[in-house]
């Protein structure tokens, strides 16, 4: 195809900054590495399950808010926030859910505007409900009541994004059909949590309230999911089928089913039924993970895939009085560590696929993780993220996750933040190598190189890119996506830009792009790092389909720490002629051509070198209008093009990154 080099002016769409609710369905793991381990339900049996799982009325996570010495016990701050925030929520209606708005997605594909106004319902009811327990004076509990019977009346508790499960399709939901998705488990758990604190006082104001709080529960989340084995996120053998591609949905969907279970469910024998497939569901999602915990849909997505791991495991453990345990497992422990792992530096995260560049971690939920599985660098991020990006304030992102932050605060506080940051990680299963000059320091170059192949879940096509900052300060980059809408999981997904190799750090041969498929991949990829050497080799000639005419295009990644310099070499054979190739950087920096064949980019501060007899240089600005980009990168971006016209049948091609002043 034929790229002009004009200036990229995307639509505008909103975007929930932070909101969980933009994590979508539709893309899956692959299950090409799928490992029969079942890690969980080798060591609990039913039977194990009935002896170890406590009872419903002896489980006690956590005081309830007529419990008063331990909410009081709270840091003064702390409690002085919660109480504020409940008082900002105290006035006004609740905003209507229309549907039209609902519609919209069908309409228009937009989902924003819909999930817009549920997340404002959903956040008011969670800052009532621990406002009322921080001060339990009762005048919070109308409010609450409010908001806990308006989500009752609500027909779907999940996204107009989600209603492919129904029979009837997209468009207005069901009611006839309850069907779960990741907001209505999410609800249900949130409701869960909130019954749970404030049951007595939520019973004195009107005998109805709790039986309808009960009712709807069960009637959206526990008999669904005890009853069917058809959502997909649930991984269920099918005979004469292979293994079901799982992603963030499962442990997210689980972590809130099993919250409901635990508190909700009433009949000991569904609790007990529905926790034990809870433990199936969570083994089917772990055995399409590599030994190494990569996770292909990225950081900002970890915290739901990962990070829920954790919420079930913990939830788990503290049902049955420690009696189950799996934070030893090997898998559960690399799977958290990839969190870390994944750091670059201050905000900025490695973010392939459809991660954002800038994630904010759970802190506490990051903290207990990392003390779980006597991990001090998991510890650090942690207590770094509660210090640098929360700066005090509590952030769990759900009502549980409040909770145990709120209670691990002043413990969190007391320590102190370290560098979590590796020199070296290999991720064997996701083909990404990450590199930086020296441990525990942003100082200097980092590199992160990705083979794989283009069927990861939230895939972009971009095997064979990269990414490198300097002092920790952004150089070259994966961009990431735009706020979701429909075209995002459907059939014209890789009609979107970011999606694209051509707005990736990769080649594009004669206007022709990587193509989306588990075919389209790295082959003979191999990897190698010492004190003074990282690198890492790849053949990426299938990402290409046969049209873009590639006999071979080896690309190898060097990271010279002696050298202070990173370099990527080409060597690519043509099985045609084409008109030309271009080698795509993209970079949040200006571009200056300060002699020929060197680009000074600024303000990351590096120098790259390159042929100019080979290729030259264009640069192209790429206006930012969409929140979600704008949110990592500003309002504008640029994309510099190393083009060779009439390129040779094979040639070896070299770039050099240096660090301005080395």
């Amino acid at each position: 195809m034929e790229f002009r080099f004009t200036r990229w002016q995307p639509t505008r769409r909103a975007f929930l900054a932070g909101s969980s609710a933009l994590l979508a369905a539709g893309q899956s793991r692959t299950s090409a590495r799928y490992t029969e381990r079942n890690l969980i339900t080798k060591r609990v049996t039913l039977d194990t399950l009935r002896s170890s799982l406590l009872a419903r009325e002896k489980w006690h996570p956590w005081p309830t808010a007529a419990e008063r010495a331990p909410w009081e016990a709270l840091p003064a701050d702390a409690r002085a926030n919660l109480i504020a925030a409940g008082e900002k929520q105290l006035k006004g209606d609740w905003p209507v859910l229309p549907a039209t708005v609902f519609l919209e997605y069908k309409r228009i594909g937009n989902r924003s505007n819909y999930e817009a106004i549920r997340t404002v319902r959903r956040a008011r009811l969670l800052d009532l409900t621990l406002a009322e327990c921080a001060e339990a004076k009762g005048r919070f509990l109308d409010q609450i009541l409010n908001g806990l019977w308006a989500t009752c009346e609500e027909t779907y508790w999940g996204l107009p994004a989600h209603l492919s499960a129904q029979k009837a399709g997209f468009g207005l939901p069901d009611v006839t059909e309850p069907t779960v998705d990741l907001f209505a488990a999410e609800t249900s758990a949130q409701i869960a949590w909130t019954v749970y604190l404030l049951e007595p006082a939520l019973a004195k104001l009107s005998p109805m309230v709790l039986p309808r709080l009960y009712y709807e529960m069960d009637h959206r989340i526990l008999t669904p999911n005890l009853e069917r084995d058809d959502f997909s996120w649930m991984g269920t053998p099918r005979p004469g089928h292979p293994p079901a591609s799982l992603n963030n949905w499962t442990p997210w969907i689980c972590s809130n089913w099993l919250t409901t279970a635990l508190i909700a469910e009433r009949n000991p024998a569904r609790r007990l039924q529905a926790t034990y497939k809870i433990l199936g569901c969570l083994d089917r999602w772990m055995n399409g993970y590599a030994d190494d915990g990569g996770c292909d849909e990225g950081p900002g997505y970890w915290d739901k895939a990962g990070g829920a791991l954790f919420d079930n495991l913990e939830l788990l453990r503290s049902a049955s009085n420690g009696a189950l345990d799996f934070f030893n497992e090997p898998l559960v422990k690399e799977i958290g560590r990839y969190i870390y792992r994944a750091h670059i530096a201050g905000p900025y995260f490695t973010n392939f696929s459809d991660a954002p560049a800038k994630v904010t971690v759970s802190a506490d939920m990051v903290y207990r993780f990392g003390k779980r599985i006597g991990d001090e660098k998991m510890v650090a991020l942690g207590v770094w993220s509660e210090e640098v990006q929360h700066q005090g304030a509590p952030s769990g992102g759900s009502l549980g996750r409040e909770l145990q932050a709120l209670f691990d605060l002043a413990v969190l506080r007391a320590e102190k933040a370290g560098s979590p940051y590796e020199r070296d990680v290999w991720f064997s299963g996701l083909q990404v190598m990450i590199a930086r000059e020296r441990e525990n320091s942003t100082d200097g170059l980092y590199l992160a190189a990705e083979g794989g192949h283009n069927a990861k879940s939230h895939n972009h096509n971009d095997v064979g890119n990269f990414i490198v900052f300097a002092n920790g300060k952004p150089a070259l980059i994966d961009v990431g996506v735009e706020t979701y809408s429909a075209k995002t999981f459907s059939a014209q997904r890789y009609d979107i830009w970011t999606m694209q190799s051509a707005f990736h750090n990769c080649p594009t041969i004669g206007g022709v792009m990587q193509k989306p498929g588990s075919q389209y991949a790295a082959s003979e990829v191999t990897h190698e790092e010492n004190d003074n050497l990282a690198q890492m080799a790849m053949n990426i000639e299938h990402a290409y389909p046969p049209e873009a005419g590639l006999k071979s295009w080896r690309r190898t990644f060097r990271f010279d720490r002696a050298k202070k310099e990173i370099e990527i070499a080409d060597h690519y054979a043509l099985s045609k002629a084409t008109s030309d190739i271009m080698l795509t950087l993209m970079t949040p920096c200006q571009m200056v051509e300060s002699a020929p064949g060197e680009l000074t980019l600024q303000p990351a501060g590096i120098k790259i070198s390159f042929d100019a007899k080979a290729l030259h240089a264009v640069s192209e600005e790429i206006r930012i209008e969409d929140h979600h980009l704008a949110s990592s990168w500003g309002d504008r971006l640029y994309r510099i093009l190393l083009k060779c016209d009439q390129p040779p049948m094979e040639a070896d091609w070299r770039l050099r990154i240096r660090a301005l002043g080395t």
